[in-house]
């Protein structure tokens, strides 16, 4: 055998993908090419307190690498996505709302538990790399990823690799301030993109268009709601969805300005509303474009899948970069080489 067959990974070569939301947890055991198999789900129950949903997230994944293990696999690494805010440097969840963490070294706490390395990252930042390397943006060494759901949110992505900025916070798109002195967010700003193009903002811009229409009668919609009723002719809900739309326009040629990204990857719900979506998408953008060249805009592949994917890529990498220290430790997997 020679020198590179001894360096290549098994066949049998895992690593887990564990990405954190607000109300479910998800994994998988992803190859080196990127073949994802063993996916499972559990409840982050975020109502029962930051330590229970710590608990809630080591325990799963200690079942998940057990019964890996059990089935033949050799599981080497892991790759964590967090919401919120991480300091992937320090291994830490600096804050997050929604699962109420603070200061949460998840990556020292998941190796110690584990006994294996650990790769943490941002959950929006894991979707944009495995979108990079393996999905829509794959082959474009400038990848902006713009996942679309409740809220609004962007990562960069350098030759597959997130660039999160100084203070880990790069291409935070949602918090882009459109309308001085607009609807608060929950940023503490006023008038960001959220607040006009996220899921919660349609839904919600909907409910007070058809209230001044209707003194509010009726029960509340979802923003696929409003995208339904807006395809099917309903005048308050596409005048909704177009000035959304308009709204996502303009914060994305400001990023386009700044980035100049080859493609434009689409993401979550309300971004995976196809046509419907990116045709007045697109038409806003010329009607605002100068000098900047529009990148292809297309949507997202890997949907739902797209965190854990992109966390076990990065496992990977901290693997094949040597940065593994003792007792399952980490020292930074860093961002760019």
């Amino acid at each position: 055998m020679n020198r590179t067959e001894e360096q290549a990974p098994a066949a049998a070569d895992r690593v887990l993908g564990l990405d954190v939301g607000g109300t479910v947890i998800k994994s998988a055991l992803v190859a080196p090419d990127g073949t994802v198999t063993d996916e499972r789900r559990s409840a982050t129950c975020p109502a029962d307190g930051p330590d229970a949903v710590l608990a809630a997230v080591l325990d799963h994944a200690e079942r998940a690498v057990a019964e890996a293990r059990a089935g033949g696999s050799t599981v080497r690494a892991v790759g964590i996505a967090s919401c919120g805010l991480v300091d992937e440097d320090a291994g830490t969840v600096v804050f997050s709302s929604v699962v109420k963490w603070r200061d949460v070294p998840l990556r020292r706490l998941a190796a110690e538990r584990l006994g294996l390395p650990v790769a943490l990252g941002h959950d929006v930042r894991s979707g944009g790399v495995a979108e990079a390397r393996l999905g829509a943006g794959r082959g474009h060494p400038v990848v902006l990823f713009v996942p679309v759901g409740t809220g609004v949110g962007g990562a960069l992505l350098l030759d597959g690799l997130p660039f999160p900025g100084s203070h880990w916070r790069s291409a935070e798109l949602g918090h882009l301030v459109l309308r001085p002195g607009g609807e608060p967010c929950g940023c503490g700003q006023r008038g960001c993109l959220d607040t006009l193009a996220g899921g919660a903002a349609l839904a919600r811009r909907y409910a007070a268009a058809r209230g001044a229409a209707n003194d509010g009668a009726g029960p509340a919609v979802t923003a696929e709601e409003v995208a339904r009723r807006a395809a099917a002719g309903d005048p308050a809900a596409a005048r909704v969805w177009d000035e959304a739309a308009d709204a996502l326009a303009e914060g994305l040629l400001a990023a386009v300005t700044l980035f100049d990204p080859g493609v434009l990857v689409l993401g979550g719900g309300v971004g995976q509303a196809g046509d419907q979506l990116l045709v007045p998408l697109r038409r806003h953008l010329e009607r605002r474009v100068a000098f900047q060249v529009l990148p292809d805009i297309v949507r997202a592949v890997l949907g739902e899948r797209a965190g854990r994917v992109g966390a076990a890529l990065r496992a990977w990498d901290l693997l094949r970069s040597g940065q593994t220290g003792a007792a399952g430790t980490t020292a930074p997997a860093g961002s760019l080489p």
